[in-house]
């Protein structure tokens, strides 16, 4: 089988998500990087830097400048991590969790129009298509 045409789609499809989601967390004053980081630890007690690396999939250097110009504007605290003395626990400040509460709601409304162009079917089956085609990379030989 062919997999190039699908390949292509693929990388054409997250490149259009990117940009469409992109212009609207520009316009929310945020990097897509700074709003990455703020979904992830929204409603949460806080995460480690390992954990926010692997839910956001940053590489470290990438994530340890987010993570300091998210501290200067007083977004995010890092303190020693209580369940484990080698990591520190990053959480949202009172200011952060505001942003949170302001700007994931009106990300996702953002986000809807586009989707719910596609019918519930519709969605499940490309989850459902996704989750294969992810599987069968985690799973493909190294």
């Amino acid at each position: 089988m062919n997999f190039l045409p699908l390949l292509r789609e693929l990388v054409r499809t997250y490149q259009a998500f990117d940009s469409f989601s992109a212009r609207h967390i520009r316009a929310l004053g945020l990097t897509t990087s700074q709003f990455d980081v703020i979904a992830t630890l929204g409603n949460t007690p806080g995460l480690s830097c390992r954990d926010i690396g692997e839910k956001t999939l940053m590489v470290k250097g990438t994530l340890t400048g987010v993570l300091e110009r998210l501290e200067k504007k007083r977004l995010i605290t890092r303190r020693e991590n209580p369940e484990d003395k080698r990591s520190v626990l990053v959480q949202l400040t009172p200011a952060g969790q505001r942003l949170f509460d302001r700007v994931f709601p009106a990300h996702l409304a953002w986000l809807a129009p586009a989707f719910a162009r596609l019918t519930p079917e519709e969605l499940g089956a490309l989850q459902q298509q996704l989750a294969a085609l992810r599987q069968a990379l985690e799973q493909a030989p190294e």
